[in-house]
């Protein structure tokens, strides 16, 4: 691991904007910070590598080219890939326009992520001011980059009308759904649809349940069989490919599922030809 920390001291000629410090570290695998909250606005550009970042219930999967704004008093979490590690620069600011600096842009707590570019001019002048040996006049020039890295936000990132947040949940639900119809049968689990997603897995299950009333591995298996049984209607397949077609490589985990949900074996199902049972969802 190593760091750059530069803490710029408090210049009262810049009350309405002012830098609190700034740096660069080259994390470890698994290396965390938090959970913890700070005074001011921090922003975080991934350079290298990748790492997660978590605020409230939900879990960000970030990525070089991609920077993420924490806001004061929020509690937050963050930890670096461990296989690929991130290394990333910040820079942390406030002042008496920070915040409605800030609320320009469409960067909330729900929604704190988005991209940077490293070519931009801003970005390689704070590069290469952290790089250099730390100078009375290096405070200015940062100062005078802050003012550059916000414009540019509240350009690219203008805030928009204030999504309803249960509209947005039923986007997520959507997604699940569309993921899930369109990846059945390949090896997916709980987990892996919701780093898909974007979401932790614990939040995304219960948010599944808020709306549908089972959580989303139950989702998956009710898919997966209801899928079966149309496949068994209309196909002279064995029952194991019956099984892979659906995502079982186990043909016994599948006829014990089959059984549980449906209620009788999947060859028996397909004897009786039992269209009443047809749908399970």
């Amino acid at each position: 691991m190593t760091q750059t920390l530069i803490y710029v001291p408090n210049n009262f000629l810049y009350k309405d904007l002012f830098i609190h410090n700034y740096g660069i570290e080259k994390c470890y695998p698994n290396q965390f910070f938090g959970p913890t909250s700070r005074d001011y606005y921090l922003i975080h550009f991934v350079i290298e590598g990748k790492g997660i970042f978590k605020v409230g219930n939900e879990l960000h999967y970030i990525k070089k080219g991609q920077a993420f704004l924490i806001k004061p008093d929020v509690e937050t979490y963050y930890k670096s890939d461990s296989i690929n590690p991130w290394t990333y620069c910040w820079i942390g600011f406030n002042g008496i326009q920070a915040k409605n600096i800030i609320n320009k842009t469409k960067l909330t707590t729900d929604l704190p992520v988005f991209l940077f570019d490293e070519d931009d001019i801003w970005f390689r002048q704070f590069l290469s001011s952290i790089d250099k040996e730390h100078t009375i006049e290096d405070d200015l020039k940062i100062q005078g980059l802050l003012y550059l890295l916000l414009s540019s936000l509240v350009e690219e990132y203008p805030k928009q009308k204030v999504i309803n947040r249960q509209i947005k949940k039923e986007e997520y639900i959507n997604k699940v759904i569309d993921y899930i119809e369109a990846n059945f049968a390949k090896k997916i689990t709980v987990s892996s649809i919701a780093e898909y997603i974007g979401l932790d897995r614990s939040y995304l299950s219960s948010l599944f349940k808020e709306y549908l009333n089972l959580g989303v591995q139950e989702y998956l298996i009710r898919f997966r069989l209801n899928k079966a049984c149309s496949i068994l209607n209309a196909k002279d397949l064995s029952i194991g490919d019956v099984a892979r077609l659906v995502g079982y490589e186990d043909q016994l985990l599948f006829s014990k599922m089959f059984k549980k949900y449906i209620g009788i074996s999947p060859k028996q199902y397909r004897i009786e030809n039992n269209y009443s049972r047809n749908s399970i969802i």
